[in-house]
């Protein structure tokens, strides 16, 4: 595990140092299993400590490149992942190695759990259910989770002959086990039977259950497996055993959220809190996310800036009336080049308090009521149901606009009519979508009501990683800008177009050595020019 160093951070108004103590805030003690009674125990480690959000917030077009002679990168994988090179770090903690062990070492303990409760007798067997149904609902979320990072968008025409990953259903017995991608189509048949199996199993018994797979959360993950499935009626199915009939009821308290201080850690721990009725499942991380996009003098040359919040974002105009009226703070300080959503946390683990050294963590609402109501009004738009979508729209936004305008299909589309496309020197929130799957015509009813889907999941769910997958289900163009001090846009570097190799994130090269195909690249890079190079130290920080 890599150290790290704590970050001084700009406020508002003043400086502090953040160092909190992180240990109290892990939901469970980790053990091997010795007995039957420890399968429950066990499962813990079926969650992984890794999330891709820094990696794909990077990658994605929530970034732009911030020239200012006192902006700097983080370290060489931040820089490779802005520029969408094969990544070569491996002790960065969000780096395709890390998150290709996290995850397969979180599906080895959910293996482990499974076998054992298989291999049990009949008469046995009833009293491990719910572990069972934990077990299995884990395995194909983890599946779920590198699919989503290392393969492409699923569509129902290409899948048979895209590239999948290896799917282990058993524990590793041998030395050097060889593996097979297999193809895209079976890996998302595999997690269908995991999750179909396991969803009738589990259980919201838990001392902790924000931190484990609750019926709500297995059903929430169901509700978004089967929407980048392109099942819809499926995907509005289990969201809506979720939602209830009163959905609103379950949205985020966002008036309180937006009353708190959004200096330090209040709004970020406040948005990850076990006691907000929105969270249905948390993820605790070895991460320095929070401070790489955080209010600290550290890491701004690749950054959500201005530019993009300003004409994109968290200070764009959609159809909902004012910006300004959402209940958020946008955060920013002219010292640097970010523009911040408060919500994921930087805590410290410090292992030498004389040094300052220790290691840097995160926490991440992974599924929650919010982003679960626009994935049902996609799901709504998609199956043709237009208005059903919009009545989800004008839900979240009741919760989230402190002044929204009542929104119809006519004036969704009036709206999306009214502003151009964008484009990088002259951007807009519309971006021209090409989904392999079918929708209706630009300016049409439904291209503008998911016009408003994706412009408003994308402030929702800004420095989470959500916003890659739209743009790899949707076949969104992105760019990459530099841009001055001043905010001008001075260079467009690089383009990323649907069906670019790229978008599926390269294997992590000591995979691909031992013998796993990697992902295509034109040309592919040989093993030379991905020598692994080893990972530098993290330096202090001047204020």
């Amino acid at each position: 595990m890599k150290k790290y160093i704590v970050l001084s951070v700009i406020a508002l108004s003043g400086l502090f140092v953040s160092c909190d103590d992180y240990l109290d805030k892990l939901p469970d003690n980790r053990m091997e299993l010795k007995t039957a009674d420890e399968i429950k125990s066990l499962l813990v480690s079926a969650y992984a400590t890794r999330n891709p959000a820094y990696l794909l917030e990077m990658y994605s077009d929530n970034t732009d490149d911030c020239v200012n002679t006192g902006w700097s990168e983080a370290d060489r994988f931040q820089r490779q992942a802005y520029h969408w090179d094969d990544i070569t770090e491996i002790g960065q903690d969000e780096s395709p190695q890390e998150l290709w062990n996290g995850y397969y070492s979180a599906i080895a303990a959910s293996n482990a759990s499974i076998q054992f409760i298989d291999a049990l007798d009949e008469s046995e067997k009833a009293s491990y259910s719910s572990q069972l149904g934990e077990a299995l609902v884990c395995r194909a979320y983890n599946m779920f989770m590198l699919s989503l990072v290392f393969c492409n968008a699923y569509d129902a025409s290409t899948a048979a002959t895209e590239q999948g990953l290896p799917y282990p259903l058993v524990t590793e017995t041998v030395v050097g086990q060889k593996y097979e991608r297999g193809t895209l189509a079976q890996l998302y048949e595999q997690i269908e039977k995991d999750l179909l199996r396991g969803l009738p199993l589990v259980t919201s018994n838990y001392e902790k259950p924000k931190f484990h797979f609750t019926k709500d959360a297995a059903n929430a993950f169901a509700a978004r497996f089967y929407l980048y499935y392109n099942k819809n009626d499926k995907a509005i199915e289990y969201a809506s055993k979720v939602l209830g009939e009163n959905p609103g009821a379950k949205l985020r308290d966002w008036d309180y959220y937006n009353s708190l201080n959004a200096n330090k850690q209040i709004q970020p721990e406040a948005f990850v809190a076990a006691d907000e009725r929105a969270n249905l499942l948390l993820q605790t991380v070895y991460s320095e996310w929070g401070a790489v996009h955080g209010p600290f003098r550290y890491a701004e040359k690749y950054a959500h800036g201005h530019t993009i919040s300003t004409d994109e974002t968290m200070g764009s105009t959609g159809p909902w009336g004012a910006s300004s009226d959402f209940k958020y703070t946008i955060w920013y300080n002219n010292a640097l080049s970010k523009y911040i959503f408060r919500k994921v946390p930087y805590e410290f683990e410090t292992t030498d308090v004389q040094a300052q050294i220790g290691f840097a963590h995160s926490e991440f609402a992974v599924f929650t009521t919010d982003i679960l109501l626009l994935e049902r009004a996609e799901a709504y738009a998609l199956s043709g149901n237009l208005q059903a979508a919009v009545n989800d729209i004008n839900t979240e936004l009741a919760a989230f606009h402190s002044a929204p305008k009542k929104l119809t299909v006519e004036n969704i589309t009036e709206f999306y009519k009214g502003i151009e496309y964008y484009e990088p020197k002259a951007a807009t929130p519309k971006k021209h979508l090409h989904p392999k799957f079918t929708i209706d015509a630009e300016g049409s009813d439904q291209e503008s009501v998911l016009q408003c889907i994706l412009h408003l999941r994308r402030i929702l769910t800004l420095h989470e990683g959500f916003r890659m997958q739209d743009i790899k289900r949707y076949g969104i163009t992105i760019y990459r800008r530099q841009m001055n001090s001043n905010y001008d846009i001075t260079n467009v570097t690089d383009t990323m177009e649907p069906g670019d190799k790229r978008l599926a994130i390269q294997l992590p090269q000591d995979v691909i050595t031992a013998g796993l195909p990697g992902n295509e690249r034109i040309p592919l890079k040989s093993a030379e020019s991905l020598a692994v190079e080893m990972p530098i130290a993290y330096k202090a920080q001047s204020e």
